[in-house]
């Protein structure tokens, strides 16, 4: 078997576009007429230029290879898109990533298996999945914080996630790293006492701050954290120097998370030894399925759990579902609400999320069957930016293959 062609999408994401402005799907059709499909996550406004970096390195360096050989890809990625210095960044990851998540989908529909049974198969029969806080946002009054939550835990899910710093989010152009300022510490500590009053033991509370934070701001925000059992602090530095997200980690007993901008086994292997992050927030989409499995394998030699990161489409999602499902250090799984809408409408079987659980798919390859391309123009490419609090030659925009 060959793969013969390789397409890209650009897809528009409808209002209230959570997930992204915009997706980027990538399709590998072989010899033998059996199509596998990837996702570039979190393009952000770089949708036309992935789509161009996926066009060129994989028509390169993918054509004509055989999908069954996924080390062998990865590895031929790996050192293309970094042009040899071996240090892919989250661009060049995100090139990686949805190319091997194809690869994967046609070895699974090759041999009518779920991608899971081929990596060691079921461990977990259902996944704890969580969201992020849409009914409330940054800035917002505290005491609105609890029935807003009270909403979630009567959908079924028993962890969220939510970034309480006001107008705090890199997206807005803010300075990163910054001083956190005794006005908005308190007004954190009222946003968490309404969570917690409201719905008890009930819910795990997981903090996200986008790197947002200096080293001791961090410190001082952990200790608030402390007092509301968090399940998990975010990044609350910048990702750019480990030293100093272990020093946070190192200050306080809420476990730190940490991940999403990373993309290899070398990079998630620095926030382990210096004892940075306990729970490592993987993006499949960035890093490829095998490459996330030794990931969340090194991971659990070192008592560490896995959440990972997603943040775009269904198809990404699939794939860190097939990933969750093998591990023995899994803890949970990022999602957007229940995960319906166009996110249901685009895939022939949409993603099972019942009572915060995600119920995987037994279907072969990723798990939702088949795209449906006729339904990817159906909403046009966003120009404009994402306001966060809601947290190449022939490359078109929505359903126009390249």
């Amino acid at each position: 078997m060959k793969i013969v062609d390789l397409k890209t999408y650009i897809i528009g994401n409808p209002p209230p576009h959570y997930g992204g402005l915009n997706w980027v799907f990538v399709k590998l059709v072989t010899d033998e007429g059996i199509e596998g499909w990837g996702e570039s996550p979190a393009a952000g406004l770089r949708e036309h230029t992935l789509a161009q970096g996926i066009q060129e390195i994989g028509r390169r360096f993918v054509i004509g290879q055989d999908p069954f050989n996924v080390e062998t890809i990865w590895e031929r990625l790996y050192k293309a898109t970094s042009h040899h210095f071996q240090h892919p960044g989250t661009f060049h990851g995100g090139v990686m990533g949805p190319i091997e998540m194809a690869c994967w989908d046609i070895v699974g529909k090759a041999l009518n298996q779920p991608i899971y049974r081929l990596l060691g198969g079921m461990k977990n029969e259902r996944l704890r999945a969580y969201t992020y806080l849409y009914d409330w946002h940054s800035g917002d009054a505290p005491e609105d914080a609890g029935p807003a939550v009270v909403k979630l835990v009567e959908k079924g899910f028993t962890l969220f996630k939510f970034d309480p710093i006001p107008g705090g989010s890199p997206y807005t152009g803010a300075v990163s790293p910054r001083e956190v300022s005794l006005k908005e510490l308190r007004y954190t500590d009222a946003v968490l006492k309404s969570m917690r009053d409201a719905v008890g033991e009930e819910c795990d509370i997981a903090m996200g701050t986008h790197g947002q934070l200096n080293t001791h701001s961090a410190i001082r925000f952990a200790k608030i954290l402390e007092k509301y059992d968090c399940l998990w602090f975010e990044e609350p530095v910048p990702m750019e120097n480990v030293g100093e997200l272990a020093r946070v980690a190192h200050h306080t007993s809420v476990p730190i998370a940490a991940g999403e901008r990373l993309s290899t086994k070398w990079d998630f292997y620095l926030l382990l030894e210096r004892q940075a992050a306990q729970i490592l927030q993987i993006m499949v989409g960035r890093n490829g399925i095998l490459e996330a499995k030794k990931i969340a394998g090194m991971a659990e030699a070192y008592n560490a759990q896995i959440a990972p990161w997603m943040f775009c489409g269904p198809v990404n999602a699939a794939a860190n579902i097939q990933l969750d499902v093998t591990c023995p250090n899994f803890l949970a799984q990022e999602g957007i609400g229940t995960m319906e809408g166009f996110w249901a409408e685009i895939v022939e079987e949409s993603i099972r999320v019942e009572e915060g659980y995600i119920i995987p798919s037994t279907k072969p390859g990723l798990g939702f069957g088949r795209v449906r391309e006729e339904l990817l123009g159906k909403y046009p490419y966003q120009r404009k930016r994402l306001v966060p609090s809601h947290h190449g030659p022939g490359i078109h925009q929505a359903s126009r293959a390249t």
